[in-house]
């Protein structure tokens, strides 16, 4: 069994507790694509506001009404479900006049606007999402502050958040049950062949980013989540360009304190690593606690990629009434809002404290 529950804390763990999600508009998500339609073109961008409704099953139902191949309509990220997110959508339609949606009846599904564009739509092409958070029975509120204080200045570790990993859910006999996609990926690790190919690729991206996770976990472990160390692959921020700590000049981490770069963790797939020294000691030390995942994963083609260790919440606000707080505050394109308020506060579900508690 793979655990998510033994991942450091930049500090230490929250005191607070809070609901979480108690309405589907308690979490409210916005795509910012960061660049501008160009009005024109073969591609139809479709800004859509959905609640309690999964990504991939309304792109399902656009290619329905559309009458285009599933293949035909992309997204530039998956959303929760269970929340009122608003994010783009592309068609691609050559030679097709604009769709009228004025008889898409979807429940939980709202087309609020249609734009051309000269390029499609794909994967991880935005620059990010603001949040609009709702916690309620919001528990030792100064403890809660001092650390959305914290984490504003500070910046908070770059986890996956549970999303990636599937629900987290307690069974009826009080036992832990991590989630169905890293379920789903030790079992193909065990051997099991999984055809469906949307399933598969989720299980693969659960396993790699619990990887990752781990081992930004034994960087906070060993008191590296805000040093600059020998090898370290340093990213640029806002790109995925990124170099090596060969020389280790004190000046990067300078750089790193006034968020100009952030030293990365793999996303372990074939080949080694592109870190040397101190940092790729540690890498490959988690790798080889690991061998079997990472085993896998090197067998699956995947190429090694990088990914910054910390990430820093931007135009964060709060209002606090009584016991509840109204957050917001932007991220990078496949951070996770739940990582900052990990920092901040056990999130609990309106069940009770003994269901889901993101971890990430």
């Amino acid at each position: 069994m793979l655990s998510t529950e033994h991942w450091r804390f930049a500090t230490t763990p929250p005191t607070s507790t809070a609901v979480f999600k108690r309405d589907p508009e308690d979490f409210v998500v916005t795509e910012d694509l960061g660049y501008a339609l160009t009005e024109e073109g073969e591609h139809q961008f479709i800004w859509v506001e959905k609640t309690q409704a999964n990504t991939a099953w309304v792109a399902e139902q656009l290619a329905k009404f559309t009458g285009l191949p599933l293949r035909n309509v992309s997204y530039a990220g998956r959303k929760d479900k269970y929340a009122v997110t608003r994010q783009w959508f592309g068609l691609h339609a050559p030679g097709k006049a604009d769709f009228d949606f004025t008889s898409f009846a979807v429940p939980g599904v709202k087309v609020l606007s249609a734009h051309r564009h000269n390029k499609k739509l794909r994967t991880g092409q935005l620059k990010g999402n603001r949040f609009s958070i709702t916690l309620r029975n919001l528990t030792e509120s100064d403890g809660f502050i001092k650390a959305l204080n914290y984490v504003n200045k500070h910046g908070a570790p770059n986890y996956f958040g549970e999303q990636r990993f599937g629900q987290v859910r307690i069974d009826e006999q009080g036992q832990r049950m991590e989630g169905g996609n890293l379920q789903l990926g030790a079992r193909m690790i065990a051997n099991e062949v999984i055809r469906n190919r949307n399933k598969r690729n989720m299980a693969l991206s659960a396993l790699r980013s619990w990887l990752f996770n781990e081992v930004l976990s034994q960087r906070i472990e060993q008191g590296l989540l805000d040093s600059v160390i020998p090898g370290d692959a340093l990213m640029l921020s806002g790109s995925h360009s990124f170099f090596i700590n060969t020389d280790n000049d004190p000046a990067f981490s300078d750089r790193y304190a006034e968020r100009d770069l952030s030293p990365t963790a793999p996303l372990w797939g074939a080949g080694a690593p592109p870190t040397d020294q101190e940092a790729l000691a540690l890498e490959q030390a988690v790798a080889s606690n690991h061998g079997p995942l990472a085993g896998f994963l090197e067998q699956t083609g995947m190429k090694q990629e990088r990914r910054p260790i910390k990430i820093w919440p931007q135009q964060l606000e709060w209002q606090h009434k009584g016991d509840t707080v109204i957050l917001s505050f932007s991220l990078p394109a496949g951070c996770y809002a739940t990582t900052v308020l990990r920092e901040c506060v056990t999130l609990i579900s309106p069940a009770g404290p003994a269901q889901t508690q993101p971890t990430t």
